[in-house]
C-alpha cells in the first residue's frame, strides 16, 4: 500500500508540474519576455527562463514515469480483470509518449534557438522580422515552438483528465463491478 501511494504520488506530483510548467510559461513567461525592451532582450529573457525550465521539467517527468510505472505493477490484476482499466490505460500510455515526444522535440527546438544567443523576437515564441531575414532556421524553430507550446499543456492536461477518471475507476464500487462485467 505504502509503494502504491509514492507511486501515485510521484505519477501526480510530476504531471502537475509538467503541465502546470509548460502552461505557465506558455501563458507568461513567452508573453512577458516581449517587455525586456528590446527584439535581442525578448530572445534572451525567454531563453534564459526556458532554460532554467528545463531541469525541473526533466525532474517532473522522470517522477510521473516513475510514478507511472509503479501504479502499473501495483495494479496490474485490475487492468488485467476490471473492464475498461486496460483500455484507459492504453489510452493513457499513448497520449503519454505522444507528450513526451513533443517535449523532446520542443527542447531539441529551444537548444537551437538558445544556442543563436539573444536572437531578435518579437515574443518567447515568435521571431521577428530581421530574424527571418538573418537567422531563417532559427525563425523556422521559433514559429515550430510557438504551435508546440500549446501541444505539450493539451497532451498533459489530458492526461490530468485520464487520471481523474482512473481514480474513480479504483473506488471499490466500480472495481467490483467492473470485475464482474469482465
Amino acid at each position: 500500500m505504502a509503494r502504491n501511494t509514492l507511486s501515485r504520488s510521484l505519477h501526480d506530483l510530476g504531471l502537475s508540474a509538467w503541465f502546470g510548467g509548460t502552461l505557465a510559461n506558455a501563458v507568461a513567461l513567452n508573453a512577458a519576455a516581449a517587455e525586456a525592451g528590446t527584439s535581442s532582450g525578448t530572445g534572451r529573457v525567454a531563453n534564459a527562463g526556458w532554460d532554467r525550465w528545463t531541469p525541473v521539467n526533466a525532474a517532473a517527468i522522470g517522477a510521473h514515469l516513475v510514478g507511472s510505472v509503479g501504479q502499473l505493477g501495483a495494479n496490474k490484476e485490475r487492468v488485467a480483470g476490471q473492464k475498461g482499466v486496460a483500455g484507459m490505460s492504453a489510452l493513457k500510455t499513448l497520449i503519454t509518449a505522444a507528450a513526451l515526444g513533443a517535449t523532446a522535440y520542443s527542447r531539441i527546438l529551444g537548444q537551437r534557438v538558445s544556442s543563436a544567443g539573444a536572437v531578435p523576437s518579437r515574443s518567447g515564441t515568435k521571431p521577428s522580422k530581421r530574424t527571418k531575414a538573418t537567422k531563417a532556421d532559427v525563425a523556422a524553430a521559433q514559429d515550430q515552438l510557438d504551435r508546440l507550446q500549446w501541444v505539450i499543456p493539451a497532451l498533459t492536461g489530458a492526461l490530468v483528465a485520464i487520471s481523474s477518471y482512473a481514480g474513480e475507476q479504483q473506488r471499490p464500487s466500480e472495481v467490483a463491478r467492473g470485475l464482474a462485467e469482465s
